[in-house]
């Protein structure tokens, strides 16, 4: 067995070109039909996202000289 890419035959090199366009479009194909199977259609609907409370996040217990 031959573990060096460049010293291998053309076969080797056609097994892994044909490897690799098959896992390919099998994630191209898991892509498409996973994004197909969504009903929400090409609608879009607002979704209103409100403010609370201002928050002050810190992460030592130092005082703060402006």
């Amino acid at each position: 067995m031959n573990h060096s890419i460049y010293s291998a035959d053309r076969s080797t090199h056609l097994k892994i070109v044909v490897v690799a366009l098959v896992a390919g479009i099998a994630v191209a194909g898991f892509g498409i039909s996973a994004r197909s199977n969504s009903d929400d259609g090409y609608t879009q609907t607002a979704r209103v996202i409100k403010a609370g409370k201002p928050v002050t996040v810190t992460s030592s217990n130092a005082s703060v000289v402006r």
